[in-house]
């Protein structure tokens, strides 16, 4: 059994927290609501389910590569701690319950859902093998994460919805972290042919062409964050344009994230990375406080006040 629960990755499975955003960015003060905390606890748990079984799909067809990899020869598939056919039972079984379970989410979690995996199948198959096109496959799997989030708070609010240029940000910080994690591979693999037999696609990259990518990537970061926190319609959602002033905690992050790329040469696995940087952790934790302050502090106070009683 924990052959293959390491094959779905947990610690991987910070990702889908990303399907909690809507709870934070919901002007109907979701925050207080139990039924929409179990609506968005039943997508992330689902989301765990599908991500960890796409992995495992990833693990199998690209079993024979992955022993000619350093450190994916350790996987359990590939060292040969777990058969392929429990695999393939625990893939099929794992999907079959996911699946299940987005059908008793409202009708759009489900379909966002479905081309989630969709996507991830067609990217295991083929799409990964495609310069370019791999890394955005990745970043859009992101955005696809954060609209069923929201999509399955429409049990409580059937009108909730994400701004389109959070969702832009979503898919350009994401796409930031995946160029980062291939400049590591392309670096680390250099000269030796090794990173081209694992992952095909590291033959159309260079480190020069990823950093011109992600200083793009990067610039448009912030100002499509900027935009959202000043655009007229996040001032009508939530009557308040104080989000500007999370503006310097999300750069500081990229910064960050740049440094531990470029100085301590690190940022191959951004998970990991993200559980294991303090700094980037406590930027994170201050500009979650921060966001939850403006949109939700007086409503927040209002419920806990209620909550002590007399």
């Amino acid at each position: 059994m924990f052959p293959l629960l390491a094959s779905l990755r947990p610690r991987q499975w910070v990702k889908n927290l990303l399907v909690m955003a809507g709870l934070i960015f919901s002007e109907k003060h979701l925050l207080t609501d139990l039924e929409a905390w179990l609506a968005a606890g039943s997508a992330f748990l689902i989301f765990c389910g599908l991500s960890g079984s796409v992995y495992l799909l990833n693990d199998l067809v690209d079993l024979e590569r992955d022993r000619q990899h350093p450190d994916k020869a350790k996987r359990p598939l590939a060292a040969g701690h777990l058969s392929v056919a429990r695999a393939q039972a625990g893939l099929g079984g794992l999907l079959f319950f996911c699946l299940g379970g987005a059908s008793l989410l409202p009708i759009p979690f489900f379909v966002a859902a479905l081309l989630y995996l969709v996507l991830n199948v067609a990217y295991s198959l083929w799409l990964k093998r495609v310069v370019i096109i791999d890394v955005m496959c990745v970043a859009t799997g992101f955005v696809l994460r954060a609209e069923a989030g929201v999509a399955a708070l429409r049990v409580v609010d059937p009108q909730i919805y994400m701004s389109k240029w959070l969702l832009i940000c979503t898919f350009l910080l994401a796409l930031f972290l995946i160029l980062a994690k291939r400049r590591q591979e392309v670096r680390r693999f250099a000269g030796t042919g090794a990173g081209n037999r694992t992952r095909e696609a590291l033959a159309g990259y260079s480190a020069q062409y990823i950093d011109e990518l992600s200083s793009i990537v990067c610039a448009a970061t912030v100002i499509a964050y900027a935009i959202y926190t000043v655009s007229p319609d996040t001032k009508a959602k939530f009557g308040t344009e104080a989000l500007v002033y999370t503006i310097p905690p999300v750069i500081y992050g990229i910064f960050r994230y740049l440094y531990l790329i470029h100085i301590e040469g690190r940022g191959e696995n951004p998970s990991e990375l993200c559980l294991t940087d303090r700094p980037l952790q406590a930027t994170l934790v201050v500009w979650v406080l921060i966001v939850v302050a403006i949109l939700h502090g007086p409503t927040l106070l209002s419920y806990l006040s209620g909550s002590a009683g007399p």
